[in-house]
């Protein structure tokens, strides 16, 4: 397999083009943390690397636990895993490699990252076992991914703020909410197999529900950050953008029409995710004007 192929392989496996949800909440972190300590080009440089490493160790961790159930999926079944494009073996090296360099990337920014890489890796990898026995797995993928914005934080101030949470919650209960969405294309094959999702345990109408009532605290997240780190006019503006969109998912996913899923997981929520960092920084550069 030539080498372009070959990442393009495990860019595919990982589904790399997802890093769009959760890198921009990072990066509107370390722009809120500036504030307490100035960013430098090797802070952004590793936390770049970290957040790469952990979504790959995590999904790469992800399709090896789940590798029989991506067989049997139709959905599923054309994944690399699967389809023995890639081996188990190189998978299993892929985060080795990976967990690897988000350990190291954490040493490099500081001590307390360093020894907090452990059990977040822990968290990461965890969540591949939490659909074989709840149905509230959902929320425990928004938590792994929501630590992002923290973690962010941290690798910049080296200390923990309560403040920085509001938009570790915001991504959680974001996150949690669209994977209820997405989780909805696999109801019947969930109930075959005898695996956990809020769809398939309690059906699309209350799952919907969930979902919705998650996004609206992810928008009420979102507005608390703005009196809490008190930003500027232009962020509202932003808001008011992310809430119509929110809206506009759930419109275009409900009980009797699961056919705009992908629309509405990848492209209204891309462009939420880079309203997120859009508004944290229009506002950094009205407050330098």
């Amino acid at each position: 397999m030539k080498i372009w192929q070959k990442i393009k392989t495990y860019g595919e496996m990982i589904k790399f083009s997802h890093t769009i949800f959760a890198l921009p909440f990072a990066f509107a972190a370390v722009i809120l943390a500036n504030r307490e300590k100035p960013i430098t080009f090797w802070m952004l440089f590793w936390i770049l690397i970290a957040m790469a490493s952990a979504r790959s160790a995590a999904m790469g961790f992800n399709r090896l636990a789940d590798h029989k159930f991506d067989t049997l999926n139709p959905r599923t079944a054309n994944r690399a895993l699967p389809r023995g494009i890639i081996s188990r073996k190189s998978t299993i090296m892929f985060v080795a490699v990976s967990s690897f360099l988000f350990i190291l990337s954490a040493a490099a920014l500081n001590e307390l990252c360093f020894y907090l890489s452990f059990p977040v890796l822990l968290v990461l990898f965890g969540y591949s076992y939490t659909k074989r026995f709840t149905q509230w797995s959902h929320l425990f993928l928004g938590f792994s991914i929501g630590l992002a914005p923290l973690g962010a934080w941290l690798a910049v101030t080296g200390t923990f703020s309560w403040k920085i949470l509001l938009l570790s919650v915001a991504l959680m209960t974001y996150i949690a909410g669209f994977d209820i969405l997405y989780s909805c294309q696999d109801i019947d094959f969930d109930r075959k197999t005898g695996l956990f999702s809020l769809p398939a345990n309690k059906g699309p109408n209350f799952a919907l529900r969930v979902s919705c009532l998650l996004h609206f605290l992810t928008f009420f997240s979102l507005a608390t950050l703005y009196i809490i780190f008190q930003l500027k006019g232009i962020y509202l503006v932003f808001l008011a953008a992310i809430g119509i969109l929110l809206v506009i998912e759930h419109i275009l996913v409900n009980p009797r029409d699961f056919s705009k899923v992908n629309i509405a997981f990848f492209h209204v929520n891309s462009i939420i995710s880079i309203l997120i960092l859009g508004a944290i920084l229009a506002d950094e550069i009205l407050r330098r004007i």
